[in-house]
């Protein structure tokens, strides 16, 4: 026994082989094998098992090696010395039967060495193998004997037979409670003939329901098998060719009888009939008594003689009938037998589990089937159905008041969950929620138990029940037929549909005590209480998620309410992610036509247990995992497979109450949550297969339009023939034409063009399409399963691991997304109108972030380029740029950056969603990466051009300073001989320095002080002479600015008479006269005009910071080329397809304000300028720096240290300068990591802009947010820089410049040292070691030889000047360092330089377009981006000034629910032509590049806003929100905390 458990690697399992294990996908489960190594032996019964293919006993062992088993002769001994005998003894013993493992050995050491639950699917599945089952089984190791009443507890058998008025009946019954006669089987001593296979020809000659020694496989070294007593019955079928004519039960023992004393005792005293084998009958064999005792017992007894000849006397052919008052009822062996161990008595927890289960059934205390639900279940009951329903009313709004009508829906549906809530939790349920909870180790047998006490309890009242209502049915049809009159059938109908309702009441299971925790749970989660008899209601999900891990369903649709409870099945799922890790899963879902078979080929594909008889057909649809062994994760990319079950398609019972819709409702929620589905035709009847085909390619086609992309593959099953090939051909040819035909006509439905059905999805009709056979092998009752169904299910179980290996499948967490998404499309009309695919939203997301990190990477590797490339161009040692250089420069970065995008498109998890969206980010960072280069080399030949145009600003202030320079050394040398006195110095200093600074203002042209708004208006006096208001010119006057303006009908002139105006392409068009009351521009063209300011106020932008003030001053042409380009664009667009001209004024105070607000922007740059260019100032800011030169002159300092103190001075402005700038990149990029406004992608900064608006609370910002957004993100990107370097000076901001400066430092004094071994080297002098060190350092600062220019530097020790470098320059480094504070970087920095303006620069590239209607902004980041503008959350229209027609009423709607309704319209472009908003495209123009999808969100922010800005809105829009735009009242309710925290979610 021990060398067998060996042999089948058995060691130490005994007792511990789980259901878990043998239920999970391993590589052996997928291989189809007739033979098998001996250790494989155990795994391939198992599976074959599973898939309930009676073939598992016919598992041959395969040799390893042929060799092993021919016995060799050797020629190392003499022909005398071999034996014959020996030789054919060693030949026998390789060759012997007895060395192969038996099959009953096999099926034995499992059932050993399983747990309790896997030896009861194991009988379970012997069970409808049609084998017999294990009855009595002694311990191999004890021998105490064992009945495993437990195994049997899941076994429901039903069969046909005559009642006393000779009618055939159906009876249905557990196996344990079937109570018939039994015959025993037994023999004594050793017989000739099979007693199995004798009983087998009893019960069914067909199939070996007992396994016999003729059987395949079969061997003489049988182990475990002894004193085994296994059972079967025989169940009639109600047909003249049954053999009994009720159910009878056989018992057989194994072995000799009289060596299992216990178990003959037990057999005989419950057996109706005992039949003994004997060689013959023999007073003087040992067992005579025994068979003597037999005889005298009243109990018949058949005596078969197996070596006597004797005659048998048939009575009747074919026909026995047993009659006796003994019967035999498994339930009642282990009460009428003590002394042998029961395992469900045995085993602590189950024993402890069926006491829990028996003590909650008690609680229903036999009440009517029909009322439980109703008294112990009432959350689940007709307020969810009422909840349900008018969740789907409000996702289908109408009504004009549209908002109010939403709002009013959902405080209904508040109220009834409210008063779900109210409702009392049952004792029934407190009790199962009690005991799911607990820690004890018997709830998973607790479960079990209830299952089986639940289907005890329910099975007789749901059988009569579906009796009754097939003759209603039955009559129904006679009616009809017979063409009885109307109001019979109308009563008859009523009496199926109150039939109906009673099946649906009466239908009792687990999955309606999850159904009630589940409602429990979303009334408690919805009203945000718990309730006063549950501790923490938040415990249920864990308690759901718990059972499906062990392998229990869980009803992901309510059948009876045609509903998800998305609450209950996201909270469950969120639960599964943070017990198992958010696991890869691969979806598998199956739809047919009911009762086709759908459950039971799930349930032999993966081992499964969903409902499967006639009873109990499975309603909505329920998910169970599969877990993934651990070899096998690699191999298929996941780690679970979700199974999707669902009710059938076109059911019966549903007639009354559901629809077509219902079963296309069904289909797509299922198809498009599955990565696979299966899709179940049963039998060959066309119209059958039309019905579901048509649903089907629907689904298909809806998921194809809303880019899901599952796959399919056809099981047709109950085909007659399924070998014949060329019948195979012509069905699948069929199909593909039937397939093709669908396609059409749902085409026509769901509006596109698809022809075929491949069309739609990738479909292969030679491989996806599989043929199956009847299930049965012969007629149930008595058939076995059909072994080619089994193996067919093999193959359908391997293609879809094949089809899985390939696909991404989807993560746990995002299938909660998925579900919701799916749910929410199908309760609005539009399916694929109305879908939005959140997981693909969150991804696009996630990459829009990474696409902004790597875009920032580029850009800032191309400052730095650009910063030293610019210090080349001031110090001309570049004279050109060119996009090559710039493209070389930056192709470290970008391969870094391609790299990192390559790496994370390859190892995100959700790389499979991302793929999609490769090819065109790569194009996008390309296109980035090309504008960074072109922008750069743009801005870097601006520099070089006005280098050249300045040169002679340059050196007309180089030669003031050096001839400062040179008179006030000869001044020193002067004066050194006469005076040691400092003061003396000092005042004839000063005194020269007045007289020399009064002279360079006399030869040098003024620089004055410039006012840009008079040179604009004097410009705008010219173009519009006379035009102009006089107060206009006075001092202080204002004038219109344009940019708050909220209407443009002031500005335009409409036109009067019909006139030609060219379209877009070229085309012409008539404008024709505008109805008087038109005289107002329409939402679309004030959108348009808008539009244009934004657009003009950009380039303006571009063309003032190109003019580069603060290097070339300033000019008046700046301005005159500004009115020259917005009088260009103005012209450009008033001579479009619009039907209005623009007034002068327009253009007037159009130009007013751009400068006006450019006004500032050109005075600093201008001052800048100034400083560096104004004799009076620069002059001023030198003296100083010369006085101390002078005074080293004055002490006789040698030329060294003058030369280097020159060279210091020089260097002062330039490193300030390089400074401030590095600062400024490096606190750009810091920001960008540690600043959450801006540390991720443009809609995460929108974000932050709403949070601070809403804690501002200042009207007039969120107007300018709402109308001109992009200057809003401009100043609140500056108000975050300005606060950041506030905030963050002394712990960021001056700790960079401290080290940036160090760095300069460090390398200014590199540069001295090396130019100074260079002279050595080379023998130079002085001018080759200014060369060398300018040169040194051409790349960080702005300083060259032509600084130096005009001083002379005659006599200057080369190697002294290094030396004074290292004393002088700390000294000038200090002075720069005084004046690092917070204030410093407006003042001391370009605005092109500037933080900000980098993030600027960064954030403000995308796409600015918003909605016509509410004004949300698209967040695509690129600008001019194909495809559809979009937004996450829309906003309340009537902010946007929008209001009811003929009106002053502000609208309340919100685009997203606007587009939800069927019979709300518009008015587009103020014409007369009404537009459904559901059609909003059709309006044309800009409405039809806007995706807008159906979404009924709470979106409280603007809903706040609206209520917080009331009066404010009414005022500035001049309307009010009265009448039809009137606020709701839920809308008031929002505070502002919950509407910043709201943003979290929806952005």
């Amino acid at each position: 026994m021990n060398n067998l458990f060996h042999k089948l690697h058995l060691e130490g399992r005994y007792g511990n082989l789980r259901a878990a294990d043998v239920l999970q996908i391993t590589k052996h489960s997928l291989q189809s094998c007739e033979s098998c190594a001996e250790e494989e032996l155990i795994q391939t019964f198992i599976q074959k098992l599973l898939m309930m293919n009676y073939r598992a006993r016919n598992i041959s062992v395969e040799e390893i090696n042929e060799q092993d088993h021919i016995p060799q002769r050797y020629n190392d001994s003499s022909d005398d010395e071999s034996d014959i005998f020996n030789e054919m003894s060693i030949s026998n013993k390789g060759t012997s039967k007895s060395d192969l493992i038996h099959p009953m050995d096999v099926q034995m050491a499992v059932f050993y060495c399983a747990d309790g639950f896997l030896k009861q699917l194991m009988v379970t599945k012997l069970s409808q193998c049609q084998y017999a089952l294990p009855l009595l089984v002694p311990d191999p190791f004890t021998r105490q004997i064992e009945f495993p009443l437990w195994t049997f507890r899941q076994i429901n058998k039903s069969w046909k037979m005559r009642n006393t008025k000779n009618e055939i009946i159906t009876q249905t019954q557990p196996i344990y409670k079937a109570e018939t006669p039994m015959v025993c089987f037994f023999r004594f001593g050793s017989v000739s003939s099979s007693k199995s296979q004798l009983m087998n020809d009893l019960i069914n000659e067909k199939h070996n329901t007992f396994f016999h020694r003729n059987c395949p496989g079969s061997s003489t070294s049988r182990v475990l098998m002894d004193g085994v007593v296994e059972i079967a019955w025989f169940w009639p079928s109600g047909k003249d060719t049954d053999k009994f004519t009720d159910c009878v039960a056989f018992c057989n023992l194994h072995g000799d009888a009289g060596d299992h004393e216990k178990q003959l005792q037990i057999l005989t005293e419950m057996a109706s009939v005992n039949v003994v084998l004997l060689p013959k009958l023999d007073r003087n064999d040992k067992h005579s008594a025994k068979i003597q005792n037999l005889y005298k017992d009243r109990k018949p007894l058949i005596c078969l003689l197996t070596e006597d000849e004797s005659t048998v006397i048939q009575t009747k052919k074919g026909k026995y009938k047993i009659e006796s008052s003994c019967t035999f009822r498994l339930e009642d062996v282990s009460s009428k037998h003590s002394d042998i161990r029961v395992d469900e008595e045995d085993d602590g927890d189950c024993r402890r589990g069926r006491e829990a289960a028996q003590q909650m059934m008690s609680l229903l205390k036999k009440k009517d089937l029909t009322k439980i639900k109703e008294s112990f279940m009432p959350h689940q009951g007709k307020l969810w159905h009422q909840w349900s329903q008018k969740n789907k009313e409000l996702h289908r709004p109408q009504g004009d008041k549209l908002e109010k009508e939403i709002n009013r829906k959902k405080t209904k549906m508040m109220k009834i969950r409210e008063q779900q809530h109210d409702f009392d939790i049952s004792e029934f349920m407190e009790f199962f929620i009690k005991e799911m909870n607990s820690d004890s180790a018997n709830k998973m047998f607790f479960l079990k138990w209830l299952r089986i006490l639940l289907d005890e309890y329910t099975s007789a009242d749901l059988y009569a029940l579906h009796q009754k209502y097939n003759e209603k049915w039955s009559t129904g049809l006679e009616c009809e037929e017979n063409k009885e009159k109307s109001e019979q059938n109308k009563t008859k109908q009523s009496e199926l549909e109150r039939l109906s309702e009673d099946l649906q009441a009466a239908a009792f299971g687990l999955e309606h005590i999850m159904r009630e925790i589940g409602q429990i749970y979303e009334s408690c989660e919805s009203v945000k209480k718990n309730k006063k008899d549950l501790k923490d209601f938040s415990s249920l999900p864990s308690l759901a998620a718990e059972m499906m891990i062990s392998g229990s369903p869980l009803e992901l649709m309510d059948g009876d309410a045609s509903h998800v409870p998305v609450i209950w099945i996201s909270a469950v799922l969120d639960q599964l992610v943070q017990k198992l890790g958010d696991q890869r899963v691969f979806v598998l879902s199956v739809l047919g036509i009911q009762s086709s078979g759908k459950s039971t080929m799930l349930n032999a594909m993966f081992g499964l247990q969903f409902a499967v008889s006639a009873g109990r057909c499975t309603r909505g649809a329920f998910m169970q995992l599969v877990r993934v062994s651990d070899e096998m994760k690699t191999q298929l990319n996941f780690d679970y497979i979700l199974v999707v079950d669902t009710e059938g398609l076109r059911a019966p019972e549903l007639a009354g109450r559901s629809t077509r819709d219902h079963d296309n409702e069904l289909a797509t929620f299922v198809v498009g949550l599955a990565n696979l589905t299966l899709i179940n035709i049963s039998g060959e009847n066309p119209s059958e297969m039309q019905d579901i085909l048509q649903i089907v390619v629907q689904a298909f086609m809806r998921m194809k339009k809303v880019r899901l992309n599952p796959s399919c593959v056809f099981v047709h099953q109950n085909v007659s023939d399924i070998t014949a090939r060329e019948k195979n051909m012509e069905g699948r040819r069929r199909l593909q034409e039937k397939l093709d035909e669908m396609t059409k006509l749902a085409a026509v439905e769901e509006v596109c063009d698809d022809e075929c059905f491949s069309d739609i999805i990738r479909f292969d009709v030679q491989n996806d399409v599989k043929y199956f056979p009847h299930l049965w092998e012969g007629s149930p009752p008595m058939a076995p399963t059909n072994p080619n169904y089994c193996e067919n299910i093999q193959e359908l179980k391997e293609t879809i691991m094949s089809n899985a290996s390939k696909s991404h499948g989807i993560m746990l967490k995002d299938i909660k997304d998925r579900i919701k998404d799916l749910w929410e499309a199908l309760l609005n009309e539009g399916f694929v109108f109305s879908f939005r695919n959140s997981l693909e939203i969150s991804v696009y997301r996630k990459l829009e972030t990474e696409c902004s990190k790597w875009s920032w990477r580029l850009r800032k590797a191309m400052l730095e380029t650009e910063n030293k490339l610019h210090n080349k161009i001031e110090n001309e040692v570049i004279h050109e740029v060119e996009e090559t250089d710039l493209q070389r420069e930056l192709k470290k970065t970008s391969e870094e950056v391609e790299k990192s995008m390559s790496e994370f498109f390859e190892k995100e998890k959700d790389k499979d969603i991302m793929i999609q969206w490769k090819t065109s980010f790569e194009i996008k960072i390309k296109e980035i990466q090309e504008n960074i280069v072109r922008e750069t080399k743009r801005k870097l030949n601006e520099i070089l051009q006005q280098r050249d145009l300045k040169k002679k600003i340059d050196a007309q202030r180089t030669h003031h300073m050096n001839t400062l320079y040179e008179k006030s050394k000869e001044l020193a040398l002067t004066l050194k001989d006469k005076t040691n006195d400092d003061e003396t110095l000092k005042k004839a200093f000063y005194l020269f320095w007045e007289h020399s600074v009064k002279k360079i203002i006399t030869d040098t042209p003024i620089i004055k002080d410039i006012d840009t708004m008079r040179d604009v208006k004097r410009l705008l006096n010219d173009i519009h002479q006379g035009i102009l208001p006089v107060d206009l010119w006075k001092e202080g006057s204002e004038y219109n600015d344009i940019f708050p303006v909220l209407s443009y009908s002031e500005y335009v002139i409409f036109r009067k008479s019909a006139q030609r105006v060219k379209e877009p392409h070229g085309f012409f068009r008539e404008v024709k006269e505008t109805p008087t009351y038109a005289q107002t521009l329409s939402p679309e063209d004030e959108a348009q005009i808008r539009s244009l300011v934004a657009n003009v106020v950009q380039q303006t932008d571009k063309m003032i910071q190109s003019f580069n003030i603060s290097m070339m001053g300033y000019n008046i042409s700046y301005i005159q080329q500004l009115t020259d380009y917005i009088k260009e664009i103005v012209t450009e667009h008033q001579e479009g397809p619009v039907k209005y001209k623009f007034k002068n004024e327009f253009f007037i105070d159009l130009v007013l304000s751009i400068c006006k607000r450019a006004n500032k922007m050109i005075t600093d740059q201008y001052r800048l300028f100034r400083e560096a260019n104004d004799p009076v100032i620069y002059v001023e800011k030198k003296r100083e720096e010369y006085f101390s030169i002078y005074m080293k002159y004055c002490h006789r300092a040698t030329s060294a240290a003058i030369f280097g103190e020159i060279i210091c001075q020089k260097l002062k402005e330039p490193i300030e300068q390089s400074v401030y700038k590095k600062t400024a990149r490096d606190l750009a990029d810091e920001m960008r990591s540690n600043c959450e406004s801006l540390n991720g992608n443009r809609s995460n900064l929108e974000k932050h802009i709403l949070k601070t608006l809403a804690d501002e609370e200042n009207f007039n910002k969120y107007m300018n947010y709402i109308h001109k957004p992009r200057n809003h993100f401009k100043s609140f990107i500056r108000d975050e820089v300005s606060r950041y370097i506030t905030d963050k000076f002394s712990v960021s901001v001056l700790p960079k410049m401290e080290e940036n400066i160090n760095l300069l430092q460090q390398k200014i004094m590199k540069a001295a040292h090396e130019s100074t071994e260079h002279v050595q080297v080379k023998r130079g002098d002085v001018g080759l070691w200014l060369k060398s060190f300018t040169q040194q350092l051409s790349d960080v600062l702005i300083f060259s030889e032509k600084d130096l220019s005009g001083v002379k530097h005659d006599g200057v020790d080369v190697k002294l000047l290094e030396d004074v470098m290292r004393q002088d320059l700390p000294a000038i480094i200090s002075v720069i360092r005084c004046r690092f504070n917070t204030k410093t970087f407006p003042v001391k920095l370009d605005y092109k330089f500037r933080p900000d303006e980098l993030l600027i620069d960064h954030f403000c590239q995308c796409c600015w377009v918003q909605c016509p209607f509410c004004k949300a902004i698209c967040t695509n980041t690129i600008e001019n981006h194909d495809g559809d503008h979009s937004v996450p959350f829309h906003r309340v229209d009537g902010l946007n000034g929008i209001h009811f027609r003929y009106t002053t009423n502000l609208g309340v709607w919100i685009c997203t629910t606007s587009v939800a309704s069927s019979n709300r319209s518009f008015y587009p472009n103020a014409s007369e032509n009404v537009v459904p908003w559901r059609e909003y495209r059709r309006a044309g123009g800009v409405l039809a590049k806007w995706s807008i999808t159906p979404d009924l969100s709470e979106l409280p922010y603007w809903k706040w806003f609206v209520c917080r800005f009331q009066k404010d809105l009414e005022k500035y829009y001049n309307k009010t929100f009265e009448g039809s735009g009137e606020i709701p009242d839920e809308w008031r309710k929002y505070t502002k905390q919950e509407t910043v925290e709201s943003l979290d979610k929806y952005i």
